[in-house]
């Protein structure tokens, strides 16, 4: 297995520390931490609330984050959640690959391999990468908005790779 540098821009202020990629503002973290954290709360509430809690947050926050890029580097339509997901392979959170894009139908089928979640947690028999269903509606969605499309969409997890005979994962963009 080969490594290389990130290839996304990370800029560190010098007065107050902030790590900023692009426009927006990150944080660096171990994946075990967020992993750990993200499953402690799991534990709490349920892994459904939690993962309904986290749709809507995911959802808003995908929306900003690529009206913020679609901005900042001049994109539009498709680019726009193309460089979404680029961005999220880069900053570590899997491989993404866009198997299906229909923008102005609601449509979308994103194959996720390499989950930050699957490679800490394992073959679980159940599908832990829930945080990121609510980022590609939200993401969908703002590209859509941006282009006058009316659509307006939902996500939904189909496949994980930590399931007994998944080897990568699946998630499915529709129109609501």
């Amino acid at each position: 297995m080969g490594t290389h540098a990130p290839e996304l821009p990370i800029n560190v202020d010098d007065e107050t520390g902030v790590w900023t990629t692009d426009a927006l503002p990150m944080l660096y973290v171990p994946r075990h931490f967020f992993v750990n954290n993200h499953i402690g709360i799991e534990d709490e509430l349920g892994a459904e609330k939690y993962a309904e809690i986290l749709y809507k947050a995911g959802y808003k926050s995908a929306y900003y984050w690529c009206e913020k890029e679609a901005e900042e580097h001049g994109l539009s339509g498709a680019a726009v959640f193309e460089h979404y997901l680029k961005r999220l392979c880069q900053r570590g959170w899997g491989i993404f690959t866009i198997e299906h894009l229909d923008v102005e139908k609601g449509e979308a089928r994103i194959r996720l391999d390499h989950s930050c979640f699957v490679y800490q947690l394992g073959k679980v028999n159940r599908k832990v990468d829930y945080m990121f269903t609510g980022w590609f509606a939200g993401a969908l969605d703002q590209v859509a908005e941006s282009l006058g499309y009316p659509v307006r969409t939902v996500s939904e997890q189909t496949q994980c790779e930590a399931e007994e005979g998944c080897d990568f994962g699946v998630f499915e963009v529709r129109p609501m």
